[in-house]
Order: C-alpha cells, then structure tokens, then sequence
C-alpha cells in the first residue's frame, strides 16, 4: 500500500519534499565544483538548457501570478539561478580556452550560428553589436528601473506597515475578525514587508550579472587571441573569428537566461497594487474604453492617405481596431454576466427584499479607542504594543472583576484629534479624552510626597488628580520622593478601566445578555429556564444593568439567577429584583468594601431624615424616584459631604453609607449626581460574619 500510495503526483511530491533538503545540498555543492573542476560539454549542454528553461519557466511565473507575495521565493530564486548562471560562465570559459576550434559544446556553437552566421566579418560584428545592445538594454533600462523600483517599494511597505498591523488590530478588537484571521492577515503584512525588502538586495545581483557578463566575455575573446596564436598555432584572423564567435554565442547565451529573469523582476516588483494575473490586468483594463481604440483607427487611417506610407499595413490596423472598438462597445451595452456577477446580483435582491427598501445602518462600536497620530507608536508592534496587550489584558480583567466580558475595543487612529490626544467612545459618544505627552511620565502625589520635581502641571484624565509631566532624567527623582509614576500605555489603560467600571451598565446589551444566559445554561439549564418562566430578557438585562451601575459584579450569574426566579412571581419591578438580587450577593458585596478585618466602617442617616426620604419617593414609568423639595435637597447634599469630608480626613475611603432596605435606593438616587461614587449598603445586605463600626451619623439642618 505504501509503494502504490508513493507512485501518485502527492506521493511522489511528498517523497520529492522529504528528501528536498538533500537535493538543495547536491545542488549547491554542484554548483560551486562547476567553477573548480571542468566538466564534460555534453553536461554543460544540459546545464545551459536547464538554464534557459528556468529562466522562462520563472517569467511565465511571474506572469501568472496574482500577487507578488505569492512567489516569496523569487529572491532566493534570483539568487540561485544568478550563482548558477555565472557557473556556467566559468566552466564554458574555461572549456573555450581549452579546446579553441575543437570546443564541441552544441548549445554554444549553435546560439554562435544563430546569431553570427557562417562567422563571416559582417556576421562577426552584426553579432558583438547585437550583444552589446542587449547588454545595454538589461543594464540601462530593464535592471536600473527594477531596481529603483524594488528600493521604493521595500521604503515605502516598511513605512506603511506600522499601519496596516493597527489596522488589522483594530478589526479584531471590533469582532470584525477572527484571531486567526487576524494572525494570517499580519503573517500576510509581515511576508510582504520582507518580500520587498529582499527584493531591493536581489535586484543588485542582476546588476552584478550583467556586469560579469561583460567581464568574462572581453575576457574570453583576449585571452582566446592569445592562446589561439601562442599556443594553438592559429593565425590572428582565424583566433580572431573563433574566439569572438565563441565568446558572443557563449555571452549571449548566458545572458539571454538573465534577460528572462530581469524582466520577471521588473515586471513582479511593478505589481505591487495587482488583483489579478498579468493577464486578467490586461484583458481588465485596456478594454474599460473603447474610445480610444476608435481614436487610434482614426489616426492609422489619416496615417495611409499620407503619400509615402505603407497604406496597405496601416488600412488594415485600422479597420481592425475599429472592429474591436465596436466589439468592446457592444459588449459594454449588452454585458455577460459572469458567475460571481450573477451570484452577487442575487445576493443584492434578497438583501433588497429582506429590508424592505430601507437602506442598511452602520452599526457603532460598543468600546472604541481613537488616538492622535502622535499616540500610534504606542499599537505599533514593532515598537512593542504596550497598549494592545494592556487593552488586552484589561478585558480579561474586566471578565474576572464585574462578571461582564468587555466587547472588542476598536483601536483606531483620528486625524481629527490632536497628535498628542485620544478619545474613548461608548457606541459612538465620546465619554473620556486625554493627552499623552511621549517620552514622558505621568506623576501622581499619593499624598505623601513632599519635595517639588521639576516638570509640566497637568490633571490625571482617569481621576482628575493634580500631575506632574517628567521627562526619563526626572523620572528616578520623583519615585524617589514617593510620587506615583505612570508610563503613557498605563496612562490610558487606566483611563479606560475607570471608563468600563463607570459604564458597564451601557456596555451589557440584550444580547450579551443572552450570551451570557446561553453559557449559563449549558452547566445549570434549569435554572435559566426557572428565572425565564417569570421573567423576560429585557427584564433580567435591567437587573444586571443596575448591579453593574453600582459596580456589583455579575459573575455570581447563578445566584442572581437564582433569586430572580425566587422573587420575580411576587413583583416584576426591577428595583425590587435588584435590591433581592444585591442581598443575595451580600457577602460579595460587603468584602468589596471591608478591610482584611472584614469589618467596614459606615455612616448611618438619622432616622428622622432617613424616614423622610423614603416619604418622599414617588412612582414613575422608570420606577421609584427620590423627590425632595430643592431646599431639603440641597440641605441633605450639603449634610452628607460634610460627614463624608469629615470621615475621608479621617483616612477612611471610600465613604460607605449603612441604611435600610426601603431607603438604599433612594439615598444613592438622590445624591447619584452630586456624589457618584457614593456606596450605600442597606442593613439587609450585611451578613453576619461582618463587623460594623459607625463612623457617625448624618445630621441634615
């Protein structure tokens, strides 16, 4: 079975790729004894003929290929058939001087024939110019421009490609992308940066080429007068016609090879922006306007009536671009369609039909990162992407502290900002801007440092703290004096870990509700289907929303769960749920706020005033609401930030405020605009292995 299996095309290309770095060993080992040991002409016939065929072979390759990254082995190859090429050079100079007329090589003589005829003078000098314009024509313009050409493209895709991986970044941290589309995209980014780098090197070796080439042949044709004269008895005319017809079918025939490979060159590198082979480009795009052949015709035509023209060549040029003029504007009113234009069209009218006429909305990014071009530097992964693996590690993060995984966030680079600011944007709306100064640090006082550093006043944009910008000299210094010191990705990563806690409630929509519902209820169905009987999903994405406002974490998903089918069949209001919800979670709830003494330390409300408040609340569509009258309400503000600045000049944050279950609500509504950090805890919530210490109470004048 293995010897049948072994004499199919993939067995055989298997065996062939088992043992291929065996044959690139011989090869090169070949190649360099070729240059040391003479070899026989009927093997030099069969190397110049392998020579020349893969010349041509590598061309029709390069026509046939639809991006240029597809062949990355062409600088390697170029390389290979160079060295190869210049092998042969020197075994055939050497077998020319060895043998004079008698040389028997038949590649050679017969490329000689060709070319030079019966070696009279005037078919000696037709060819020596022949070989001098090829020569000329490689040098000058074929290898000069591919090599100016190559260098532009290698500068111009190393320059771009900071770019592109940021690009492609931004696409996976939207969704818009798998990771592993992501990976083949940036290995794609990464094989075309290199092909063009290698490429700018390997286009020198064709340069080098032809400049032997011209090298080994003058030296062909001096040192074969003098052998043929010193040595071989030959007379001056004689030495003169054999050496120089040698020497040029042996030049020629070594450069020919070359030819075909510079002009593969040139041809890959001008490809750079190619969807296509050579000849879907082609076929695409000379025949977009069949004006301009009519336009031609026209001229061919006028170019006949003049005396003196061949009128018989230049009338049927003419009419034939007529014709294909007429072809090309017939095909353009009455177009076949193609497979794929059929499928798309279908694919448009069931789109069409499916929305009803109305045109498709772009949809926001949930979590959007947008810098200034002077903040790129930060994603480019050249540079180290310090800020793709902060975000990154942020969103696990996120999944461990609030239970809620955080979207992709879309990283991309605004114009519109200044090079030195980004913006971060929940669904479209900007809800945080900072700026970066590069190269700088970001120095907070934690409260304890004394000594002033030199650098630039600033505000901390996560916390709105006072700031020192310092450079890398000062940087030392101010840890030194005990400030906080932060590096730029640390500074926006923080940004946005403040931005997600503020705003998980925005972030969860319905259907990362059900996502989370669907993962549920793969471990535990029944309970999902319990808390469902009762409650829509509408109804359980409010519940999380007003956990996650408060900074509760969701994670505890079964037991949330598992409460809201408890209490949903007694009332389906969600501040009724959630208050359920946030006792059942109490022990969570309390040891977020507690030190390593479980005992929290809290601040209770008269109950005078405590009372009040839950008078005031009146019903709406939303639900409960707080409704003071202004003055009380200003005189309840102005009461609980005093106590809170009294307790905080204590050294206790932050403030944690202990009442009851029907006043939590309302005593975090009502201070929620003053005062949002406010954590209120009502007596429900704490479980019995928590100390309490009052810190005093709240007295509202």
């Amino acid at each position: 079975m293995a010897d049948a299996a072994l004499t199919t095309p993939r067995g055989i290309a298997a065996a062939i790729g088992n043992k291929g770095d065996i044959f690139i060993a011989a090869g090169v080992v070949a190649v360099v004894m070729m240059m040391i040991i003479p070899i026989p002409t009927f093997i030099l016939d069969s190397l110049m003929a392998i020579n020349l065929i893969m010349g041509l072979l590598v061309l029709l390759i390069v026509l046939y290929t639809k991006k240029a990254t597809d062949f990355s082995v062409f600088p390697t190859m170029l390389l290979v058939l160079t060295v190869f090429g210049l092998a042969l050079n020197v075994s055939s100079t050497r077998l020319i001087l060895a043998k004079g007329e008698d040389f028997d090589g038949r590649m050679i003589r017969a490329f000689s024939t060709f070319v030079v005829g019966s070696g009279g003078t005037e078919g000696l000098v037709i060819g020596f110019v022949i070989f001098i314009v090829l020569i000329a024509v490689q040098v000058v313009v074929i290898t000069k421009g591919s090599t100016r050409i190559a260098e532009v493209a290698a500068r111009f895709t190393l320059d771009k490609m900071p770019a592109k991986q940021m690009a492609v970044e931004s696409e996976f941290n939207s969704g818009a992308i798998t990771e592993e589309e992501m990976k083949r995209r940036k290995d794609e980014i990464e094989q075309e940066s290199s092909f063009y780098g290698a490429m700018d090197g390997a286009s020198k070796f064709i340069s080098g080429n032809v400049k032997i080439g011209i090298f080994i042949t003058a030296v062909n044709i001096i040192a074969g007068i003098i052998i043929g004269t010193a040595l071989h008895g030959e007379s001056l005319g004689q030495a003169v016609s054999t050496y120089i017809s040698f020497s040029i079918g042996d030049g020629l025939l070594s450069q020919f090879p070359s030819l075909l490979i510079s002009t593969a060159t040139g041809i890959i590198v001008t490809r750079s922006v190619s969807t296509g082979t050579f000849a879907d480009d082609i076929s695409t795009e000379f025949t977009r306007q069949p004006r301009i052949y009519i336009i031609g015709a026209a001229v061919l035509m006028i170019l006949a009536l003049i005396p003196g023209f061949p009128w018989y060549v230049l009338v049927p040029m003419s009419f034939l671009l007529g014709f294909f003029a007429f072809h090309l504007s017939s095909k353009q009113k009455h177009p076949q369609p193609t497979a794929a234009a059929a499928a798309a069209e279908l694919a448009a009218k069931k789109q069409k039909e499916d929305s009803g006429e109305i045109p498709p909305i772009v949809p926001l990014d949930p979590l959007s990162l947008e810098l200034g071009y002077g903040l790129v530097p930060l994603v480019d992964k050249d540079k180290g992407a310090e800020l793709l693996e902060r975000v990154q590690r942020l969103r696990r993060e996120s999944a461990l502290d609030l239970g809620l995984v955080i979207p992709k966030i879309r990283i991309i680079d605004n114009m519109a900002l200044d090079p030195a600011e980004y913006c971060l944007k929940i669904k479209g709306a900007e809800v945080g801007r900072g700026r970066i100064r590069m190269g700088h640090y970001l120095c907070i006082n934690p409260g304890g440092a004394r000594d002033n550093i030199p650098g630039e006043r600033t505000i901390d944009p996560a916390f709105g703290l006072p700031a020192i910008w310092v450079d890398e000299e000062h940087r030392d210094e101010a840890e030194r004096a005990g400030y906080t010191v932060i590096d730029p990705p640390s500074i926006i990563a923080t940004h946005l870990t403040e931005i997600i806690k503020t705003h998980a409630a925005e972030i969860l929509g319905r259907q990362d509700t059900q996502r989370i519902l669907d993962d549920i209820k793969k471990d535990y169905p029944a309970v999902v289907e319990d808390a469902q009987r009762n409650l829509n999903l509408g109804e359980i994405q409010k519940v999380l929303q007003a956990l996650l406002g408060e900074q509760v974490s969701i994670r505890n998903m079964v037991t949330i769960l598992e409460t809201l089918a408890d209490f949903a069949p007694i009332s389906k209001d969600v501040q009724f749920l959630t208050e359920k919800a946030r006792q059942a979670l109490g022990r969570q709830i309390c040891l977020q706020y507690a030190d390593e003494d479980r005992k929290l330390r809290v601040l209770t409300i008269e109950h005078k005033f405590e009372q009040k408040i839950v008078d005031s609340a009146v019903q709406t569509t939303s639900g409960k609401i707080c409704a003071m009258d202004p003055a009380t309400h200003a005189a309840w503000i102005k009461g609980l930030s005093s106590a809170i600045t009294s307790v905080r000049a204590q050294g206790w944050s932050p403030p944690i405020i202990l009442c009851s279950e029907q006043a939590r609500f309302l005593v975090k509504q009502s201070a929620e605009r003053e005062l949002p950090e406010l954590v209120v805890l009502s007596v429900r919530e704490i479980t019995n292995d928590i100390d309490i210490e009052q810190l005093g109470e709240i007295h509202v004048d």
